[in-house]
């Protein structure tokens, strides 16, 4: 099964980020996209926030109200082995961008209405390894539209 952008999402700040067609990706990120903490989310090392659909289905089905875009990831993909999208694993997304895991994604507390009982602990890798969002930096800019190809290069 190849892997592909099933969702692209953008905000003015905070959560749920709204879903959008296609979108520019920058050093900084989305075109778009801001962060209402910049201090915490966003720059160079966390440019681009990253999900898989598959874990927001199986959150759902654990009773969670979440939905693509809730956590505040940008860009939520299909079919992607997630457990293999760690920090300093590639990414390709569509023909032009290229981005770098970063890092695992701390869960802030502007998720917590997107689950059980407020537990965004459920998304944090020290308690839920394979669980968390990712942060990525972009190695090369470009555009992308929802039902690109995603390709993965382990580090």
């Amino acid at each position: 099964m190849s892997a592909h952008i099933a969702q692209i999402n953008i905000s003015s700040g905070g959560v749920p980020k709204r879903l959008v067609r296609q979108a520019q990706v920058t050093r900084l990120g989305l075109e778009g996209d801001t962060q209402a903490h910049p201090k915490i989310h966003g720059g160079p090392e966390r440019a681009v926030c990253l999900y898989d659909l598959n874990k927001l289905l199986a959150l759902q089905a654990e009773g969670h109200p979440v939905f693509p875009g809730a956590l505040g990831e940008n860009i939520t993909i299909w079919g992607l082995e997630w457990a293999r999208v760690v920090p300093g694993a590639i990414v390709r997304l569509g023909r032009q961008v290229i981005l770098q895991i970063t890092r695992y994604t701390t869960p802030c507390k502007t998720i917590a209405p997107f689950f059980q009982e407020g537990d965004i602990q459920r998304v944090s890798h020290q308690t839920h390894p394979g669980w968390a969002r990712v942060y990525a930096r972009v190695l090369q800019e470009g555009e992308i539209a929802i039902g690109d190809s995603v390709h993965l290069q382990s580090p």
